[in-house]
């Protein structure tokens, strides 16, 4: 549909004689095409930046303008509609501006967006307002604040609940990492009198008994505005807990691609032992780095009851620990135990409570032959120069063992999936920058089709000849440490200045490394600061829409156990901010490895413009190439030829299914048909330019640190 930007807005209805269509056309069914595309809107900020990332990591289609480019597409009537086959187009399901009018006075592009939204009823988010009338809100010099909200407690309200946020059990608590730097500026106040505006989202005024507005929805003259007060950027918490909220609400619920919350641990060296750090060396005794002829292994190994405990825990939990087992521990056990091995009795007898990976029957390294001569170890080399490797049978021999030992135990394996010891084989830097040219083979050996990797050093997949790899983030639990005063000594070695007497990593490495401002008490560090810290990281990636596996070590689950104070704190601080038809998701890793190759080809798909997607009234249209996987969410009700479409979760369906090339029709219920944007024959006058808000510092992605073992 083309439109000047003059006052007056056409009806759907009336689009068809102004299009000059045959006689009788008006007859035809005008329901106009909604494409299923956002547009985003940004001006450089973080909220925008957050909205955008939160659609491309669901895999929803975005197009994104930057107002701070020259030369940027400008947005007309024209850009935003058109027609297809006689038909009225709405290129865009919804729209997100940084704030309610981010254009100049007098705006062309503003106007034509709020035609736009009005004839199509499509939806608009202002990203991060300033709280003023033309926003359905009080100015907060009225009885309101603006200010920082860190550490705040904000509250969904019962609107929000029945509606876009009511996968929220109430709670929406705000950080405060850090006292220093302001996280979350904002703006809180009451809605105009007589405004038709509707809070989701509320919290205290400071100094006051009545509450203010941080997310609502201003309804007003033929448009729908999703107005949010408060700064934000895509890796806090508070936005990250309203993130599907703002989607659902800005798509009614239909739209491209799903996100969910996902959580899963593997517990590496299961059966077998794990050195301990020494604090008087500051190294672990047994690893090739820890040279001191004094230095004398100090094994950690679980026990019968931290068996009974870990099932206690997973079942109070409703949660399932991923076993990465080594089958010549217990043989190496036994042998020096009289035959006997308590543990792997106990692990056998209650081995349908977990899951279990092969993880190689000895552990060992399975990449270059180390020369540990030197510190640190380097690449072993032939006399002609070239890098000895691990045999291809040698590492076929592990992974073939290692299974035929846990089949004969009853262990219930997956046999194409495998973690190496350290995540050897694949390429280290600096020592090995290849893969072992032998992994390969051998993995083709073994029929392994996922294979763990380390996040961080390879946060992408990759293939390694039949095998694609799983990353799996590493908690900073340490896998030499059975107790919490080991875990914070070694810890302040690493993370304390060579001043302070520490290792002199973090002064050597200062944009991955935060050196402590002090050593921290090694009676009371580990609770105080490492299980919030290393808590929050990881609830930061469940809330993340991410499926990538978390590894610890079986000694984190002996001695004082210091594994679950991490995991409690993800699992009950998840529990108390979600409701039930949200619950974490825990996969094993097979599942989370195709998850994540089916949202690559999905993300390259939306990428080279292969998919169409489209609502006509109750009816969505996908059109895919023949073998991709389609991934859309969905009203609760939905169905794909008569049948179900998808699994139940936060209040809607999503899910994937396969294309064959042909389009997908989708038939949403009832409930979900919107009567077309029909009534309006006036548009409203574009409001005047918002004014500049603050936007303070915001916190950065935590780093990630190898606690490989």
């Amino acid at each position: 549909m083309k439109r000047t930007t003059r006052t007056t807005v056409l009806t759907v209805g009336a689009l068809i004689a102004a299009l000059g269509l045959p006689a009788g056309a008006a007859h035809a069914d005008t329901t106009p095409r909604i494409d299923l595309r956002v547009l985003v809107v940004s001006d450089g900020g973080p909220s925008t930046d957050a909205i955008a990332a939160e659609l491309a990591a669901a895999g929803t289609p975005y197009t994104r303008i930057d107002l701070t480019q020259s030369g940027r597409t400008v947005i007309d009537a024209d850009f935003l509609a058109d027609t297809v086959d006689g038909r009225p187009r709405a290129k865009f399901q919804a729209v997100v501006l940084p704030n309610d009018n981010p254009f100049p006075a007098g705006s062309s592009e503003m106007a034509a967006l709020a035609a736009y939204e009005q004839t199509y009823d499509v939806p608009q988010v202002d990203a991060y307002t300033y709280a003023r009338p033309e926003a359905g809100l009080q100015y907060p010099v009225h009885g309101g604040y603006s200010g920082s909200i860190d550490g705040k407690r904000a509250e969904v309200t019962a609107a929000g609940k029945s509606g876009p946020f009511g996968y929220l059990d109430g709670a929406v608590p705000f950080e405060d990492n850090d006292p220093a730097i302001g996280e979350s500026y904002a703006y809180l106040s009451k809605p105009v009198a007589g405004a038709d505006f509707t809070p989701y989202v509320e919290a205290a005024i400071p100094g006051q008994s009545a509450k203010g507005t941080l997310v609502g929805e201003y309804r007003h003259d033929g448009r729908r505005e999703l107005v949010v007060t408060f700064v934000y950027n895509q890796y806090q918490q508070q936005f990250r807990l309203l993130a599907r909220g703002i989607v659902e609400w800005m798509t009614g619920g239909v739209h491209l691609g799903a996100s969910r919350n996902y959580f899963a641990v593997h517990v590496d060296d299961v059966f077998a032992a794990d050195d301990r750090w020494n604090s008087r060396l500051n190294c672990t005794p047994g690893d090739v780095d820890c040279t001191d002829p004094t230095a004398t292994p100090d094994p950690i190994r679980m026990t019968p009851s931290d068996v009974d405990h870990a099932v206690d825990w997973q079942n109070s939990k409703k949660f399932t620990f991923d076993f990465a087992y080594n089958g010549a521990g217990s043989v190496d056990h036994r042998e020096d135990n009289n035959g006997a091995d308590p543990l792997a009795d106990r692990l056998i007898a209650r081995r349908g409570e977990f899951r279990w990976i092969n993880h190689t029957y000895s552990h060992p390294f399975l990449g270059c032959v180390q020369d540990t001569s030197v510190v640190p170890w380097k690449c072993a080399t032939n006399p002609d120069g070239s890098t000895r490797w691990m045999s291809r049978n040698d590492i076929s021999d592990e992974i073939a063992t290692n299974r035929v030992w846990g089949e004969s135990a009853g262990l219930p394996l997956v046999n194409s999936e495998l973690v190496t010891g350290e995540h050897s084989g694949m390429k280290v830097l600096p020592q090995q920058p290849q893969d072992n040219p032998n992994l390969a083979l051998a993995l083709d050996d073994n029929d392994i089709a996922w294979l763990g990797s380390d996040n961080s050093r390879e946060p992408g997949q990759r293939r390694v000849g039949p095998s694609t790899t799983v990353p799996r983030y590493p908690m900073n639990v340490f896998y030499n440490a059975g107790r919490a005063a080991e875990q914070v000594d070694e810890y302040n070695w690493i993370y304390t200045s060579r001043a302070q007497g520490g290792s002199g990593i973090c002064d050597d490495n200062p944009a991955t490394t935060t050196c402590l401002p002090a050593p921290l008490d090694t009676a009371t560090g580990y609770a105080d600061h490492i299980v919030p810290l290393e808590t929050r990281i990881a609830l930061g990636h469940v809330l993340a829409n991410d499926p990538k596996p978390h590894f610890i070590h079986q000694s984190n689950l002996a001695e004082d156990r210091i594994a679950y104070p991490v995991l409690d704190g993800v699992l009950n601080g998840y529990e108390a901010l979600f409701s039930e038809d949200t619950p974490v998701v825990n996969l094993r890793i097979r599942d989370i490895g195709a998850e994540l190759e089916r949202r690559a080809k999905w993300q390259a798909a939306i990428g080279a413009g292969e998919i169409t997607a489209y609502r006509i009234g109750g009816t969505v249209t996908v059109d895919a190439p023949d073998g991709l996987s389609v991934t859309a969410t969905l009203p609760t009700g939905t169905t794909l030829a008569g049948a179900a479409f998808g699994e139940a979760y936060a209040g809607s369906v999503s899910g994937w299914t396969p294309s064959t090339g042909a389009p997908l029709a989708l038939a949403l219920p009832a409930s979900a048909v919107a009567p077309a944007a029909d009534a309006a024959t006036e548009t409203a006058p574009a409001t005047e330019p918002a004014p500049d808000t603050r936007v303070p510092a915001g916190v950065t992605d935590p780093v990630g640190r190898s606690t490989d073992g």
